[in-house]
């Protein structure tokens, strides 16, 4: 029975331990990003002006994309928006 206490004092405190740790790890690490935000903030990089606004998709390849939504959806679907990410 001695050896099945002394086992778990060994866990408790072994746990207690690591969840410390974890806990030091945390608060540093917020404390160390609040302190590089507040005196090395990101540089911001101007947002490039799209001078022509975006590419004009061949008629071709919507018909393609509708068909496609069309068949997948069984004609619930449609197509509203087409991006090129």
């Amino acid at each position: 029975m001695e050896n099945l206490n002394t086992a778990l004092m060994l866990m408790v405190v072994g746990m207690a331990t690591v969840f410390a740790i974890l806990l030091i790890v945390i608060y540093l690490g917020k404390g160390l990003i609040a302190l590089v935000n507040k005196y090395a903030p990101e540089e911001m990089v101007p947002a490039k002006a799209a001078a022509n606004g975006p590419a004009a998709i061949p008629g071709n390849i919507l018909a393609a994309i509708s068909a496609a939504v069309t068949v997948v959806t069984q004609g619930k679907g449609k197509v509203a928006k087409i991006e090129k990410i």
